[in-house]
Formats: C-alpha cells, structure tokens, sequence
C-alpha cells in the first residue's frame, strides 16, 4: 500500500476556491496527493519547500498567473510537467505556454475524463526526464556503470548490457566465477533502475543456515518459536518497492526454493507463524558461480525457479578474459585504498606486465587485495617486479614459466601481445593476425607453441 510520502504530487493553481477543491477531490480519488495553491505567489513558495511531480495551473488569475508558475516550475523542478487550463479566449496565450514548455492546455469548461487521461502521460514524461538527469549526474560523477572499471572489449560490453537490462524491471540472473563483481553488477542494475531510491537488500545464500535463511527472509509472527518476543519484518518486506539480492542462489536449500519461487508467482511473503498473505513489490536478481541449468536438470536445483529467475542473465567475465583492463583495476585499488596523507605508489611498466601476467584464479578480490596487500608491504613511491613476486604472486604464468627471472624476455612479452591481441578481437583470428603483422598459420602455430588454446579464444 502506498504511503502519503510514496503517492504522485499534484500542485493544483487556481484563484477560485470552488474550482481548485472540485479539482483535489478527483485527484485524491484518482490516487494522487494534491496540493492547493489560490495564485501564482502561493504555488511559487509551496514549490519552494518540497518537490512537484506535476503542476495544473489556470492561466489568469490575480496577481501572478500561470505563465509565471511555469517559470518558476521549469527553474525549480525541471523534469515537472505543467498543465494550463485556460478559457476560449485566452487559447493563443496557452499555445504559448506550450512553446514555453507546458506540456498540454485544456480549454475551459475542463473535460475532467480528458485531464485524467493526460495526467498518467505527463507524469510517465516526468519521470523519463528525471531519469535522464540521475544517469547524466552518475555518468559526470563516475557513477552508474562507471563503477565496473576498465575499457576492454568484454567491459564495454558488459556495461552496455547492464544499462538495458536496469530498465526491463524484470529477474535477472548473474553468472560467474567468484570474485568476478557479481554483487556490483547487481548494485549497478538497481541504481540504474527506477526503484534505486529504494532499499537494495543482499544475502548471501550460502553463509547461513535454512533457518537463519527462512526467518531472515520471511520475518516472524510474535511467539512463532521460542525467543520470538514480538512481531519481525522479514527483508522481502523491507525491501518494498526495491531490489534483493540472492548471491550465491545456488546454495539455497531446495525448501527455501519453493518458498521463494511462490514470492516470485504470487508477489506476497508469509511471516513464519502468520497466516496473512502481505503482498510485496520487488525487483529480484540472483547471482552463481555454479551451472545452475545443470543443476536444474539433476534436481539439485529446481527447474521451475531456475526459469523463473532466468529472465535475463549476464555472464560477468573472469579478469583472465579481460587482462587489458588489470593496469586501471590495480591503479584504481591503490588510489582506493591508500592511507590518508600518503602519495600513492606508481606501478612500474614491468611490475604492471607482471600483474598482467597472473591467472587470478580469485579474480578481481583478488586483484584488490594484492594492491593492499602491496600498500603495506612495499612503502616505497615505486613498485618495481620484485615487490610483486614472491609469496604474493608465486603462482603468475611468467614465475611459472620462467623460474621467477627478474626480468621477462622476447618470447614472454610476445605471448602476452599475442593474447591481448585475441582478447581484443574476442577470438577472431584473421582479423588479430592482421593486427600482428603475420599470416593465420604463423598466428595458429605461434597460438599452440605458447599453449593460448586454452583460453578458448
């Protein structure tokens, strides 16, 4: 149930009591919060101390009229729609209204079933403008999908599937390996989203029990069980209007499944221990680093709820497939995580190839906690190879390879050209061995030499 707080805000302007009550009590029946204002001065100040979604305003009136609380609509809400109602022989003051951004006149006496009709359309416009604003401001501020760092192939891709999918409003499944930033992925979708004024709840499936799980998600009924002293909202319910978050949905138990999927057909949750339905309106997205179609088809998951939440899906990729992207990750981790007062260390052009040359098997976390780990280890303004090779990156390709040699030689820097090269071109090998300079069999031989097969490029 919508709260006063929650419902669309009309203004309505008018200098004739009769007509601006009448007008209100449509409204309040129609399911809008109307505000009254008997003149242009009254709208202006009201306008002044909260925010409008829309304003119907008459066109004459004494003192300032309607093209002055259009002016003054246009400064101070800008995405707000305004109205005009305005007699016969005013209609050319009112067509320049609308050039002046009115966004529609009704002529007098009002066709109240035609207003009603507008209505919904003028606010829908609203709130596409207000949108528009909140990604500009996101994009200016390095926010919205900005958030998911780096400039390669996959990452471009990946954000401009993010900005598509945030405004479906529909389940959306996210894929892939741990550490990859399922959980940001899901963050962005919702902040791109209409419901990003609302609350975002995250839970992870497989840290608690079916218990903790149950209660959390569902809340409880006082004396429920023992210890249930009084009545407790689950998640669901606090999460009205918003987003929740199931990481790691692969490890939710098959009971909690069942319950779940019910909450995504009927779109209401019972307490534990009620027996009231409480409908909720949310916005699901799920996130595994397991085959769940497999598991759908073994049973160890259910197939009804696994095509319930895969409306959608996006696959976020391993940083393996986006290594391009690993100097702005790590640089961007030590400007995030320096002390206060201290310059951020540089990365050295061979300290940066070595980063590039590990396979993070944790992958972007892992990156992350390398460049703290780095912050405390080496306090010096430059950090070369040597602070990166030890214990913390013992496991990288070049060490593996090379027997931990300070420096890489001619055939490491080839293998890492090569496969930046094909990571770029997303596999396609005429099109990287027109970039390299070689024929297709000098690339596929030099592809099976280096072992670059098994990236599945």
């Amino acid at each position: 149930m919508e709260t006063r707080e929650s419902l669309k805000k009309i203004l309505v302007v008018d200098d004739e009591k009769i007509a601006r009550e009448n007008l209100a009590h449509i409204l309040k029946k129609e399911g809008y919060h109307p505000l009254l204002a008997k003149d242009g001065n009254e709208a202006i100040r009201l306008m002044k101390d909260q925010e409008i979604d829309l304003v119907v305003t008459d066109l004459r009136m004494k003192g300032k009229g309607g093209m002055e609380v259009l002016e003054a609509t246009k400064e101070l809400w800008p995405a707000a729609e305004v109205l005009i109602i305005t007699g016969y022989a005013s209609i050319d003051n009112a067509v320049d209204a609308m050039k002046k951004g009115a966004y529609y006149y009704f002529a007098k006496p009002l066709n109240v079933q035609e207003l009603l009709t507008i209505i919904p359309k003028a606010l829908e416009r609203s709130a596409m403008h207000n949108e528009l604003r909140r990604l500009r401001k996101q994009v200016s501020e390095g926010e919205g999908t900005l958030k998911i760092v780096g400039r390669s192939t996959k990452t471009l891709a990946l954000r401009e599937q993010i900005s598509q999918v945030a405004q479906l409003d529909c389940n959306v499944l996210i894929l892939g390996e741990t550490g990859t930033g399922k959980e940001l992925v899901a963050k962005t979708i919702h902040e791109l989203s209409h419901r990003s004024n609302k609350r975002f709840v995250a839970l992870n499936c497989g840290v608690f029990t079916e218990e903790l799980i149950g209660n959390e998600l569902f809340g409880h009924e006082q004396g429920a069980f023992t210890g249930a002293d009084k009545t407790h909202k689950g998640l669901l319910e606090c999460a009205e209007g918003g987003t929740v978050f199931f990481d790691e949905i692969g490890e939710m138990s098959l009971q909690l499944q069942v319950q779940l999927l019910r909450v995504l057909q009927e779109r209401t949750v019972m307490r534990i221990g009620g027996s009231k339905e409480i409908p909720v309106d949310i916005r699901v997205l799920a996130a595994t680093n397991k085959d769940l179609k497999d598991a759908s088809e073994t049973g160890s998951f259910r197939k009804d709820l696994y095509y319930r939440l895969n409306v959608m899906t996006i696959q976020v990729p391993s940083l393996a497939e986006r290594r391009n992207d690993i100097p702005l990750l790590a640089n961007h981790f030590l400007h995030k995580h320096v002390e206060p007062g201290r310059k951020t260390p540089q990365l050295s052009d061979m300290a940066l190839e070595r980063l590039k040359g590990y396979e993070y098997p944790g992958n972007v976390r892992e990156l992350e906690n390398i460049m703290q780990r780095l912050l405390i280890t080496c306090r010096e303004e430059l950090i070369e190879p040597h602070h990166i090779m030890s214990d913390i990156i013992s496991g990288s390709v070049a060490d593996s390879e090379y027997q931990g040699a300070l420096w890489p030689t001619l055939e490491e820097h080839e293998k890492k050209y090569i496969l930046e090269v094909l990571e770029e071109v997303e596999g396609k090998k005429s099109e990287a061995a027109k970039i390299l300079g070689i024929d297709r069999v000098s690339l596929w031989r030099k592809i099976k030499r280096y072992g670059l097969a098994k990236h599945d490029l």
